[in-house]
């Protein structure tokens, strides 16, 4: 390893630790000419398929593209940025769990589109609009319909409805959002 300090290339491991929930090595090391300090990170060079589009061009997968269409949907919602990295780093494993050296768009927007319903109904929602076409209102519902009926198990958990389902619902949701309690209690 080269010293990034004189260019030196004898240097030495002082420690190495397991980094990125165990996805790269953190070595930290010396270097022997000018006695500088350094670290260094280790990962695995996995390589990604290429992506077929719908037209039948090929092209390299692009994970700051992947990113951009994440954030862009997720764009003034309540989800951690450890949560959207977990998101894109199970989207890039599926990929690669293929085993193929290509893999059509639409996978990808699948996995996106899974990804997101299970991060925020409504960036969900955003993106099902924009990757589906959506043409009208009545395509928007169908989405909130479906989102309502199939809901995942951690959306349910973390997440309030998108469309109460009577007044009193409506009531308690919007009283929830300010922190009130029920009056009827």
């Amino acid at each position: 390893m080269q010293c990034p300090f004189c260019s030196a290339e004898e240097t030495k491991v002082i420690d190495s630790r397991l980094a990125n929930d165990g996805d790269a090595v953190r070595r930290r090391r010396e270097c022997l000419s000018c006695s500088e300090r350094f670290t260094t990170y280790e990962t695995a060079e996995l390589v990604m398929p290429r992506i077929v589009k719908s037209d039948g061009s090929r092209v390299p997968f692009d994970e700051v593209k992947l990113t951009g269409g994440i954030m862009r949907s997720l764009e003034k919602r309540p989800v951690e940025t450890e949560q959207i990295d977990a998101a894109i780093s199970h989207i890039k494993q599926r990929l690669r769990a293929t085993g193929d050296r290509e893999v059509p768009s639409l996978m990808v927007g699948e996995c996106v589109m899974e990804a997101l319903r299970e991060l925020d109904h409504v960036a969900y929602v955003r993106f099902a609009s924009v990757y589906r076409s959506f043409e009208d209102i009545k395509e928007f519902r169908e989405e909130i319909e479906r989102l309502e009926r199939e809901p995942s198990s951690e959306s349910r958990r973390q997440q309030l409805s998108l469309l109460p389902t009577s007044s009193s619902d409506k009531i308690t949701s919007i009283q929830s959002r300010k922190g009130k309690k029920d009056p009827a209690s």
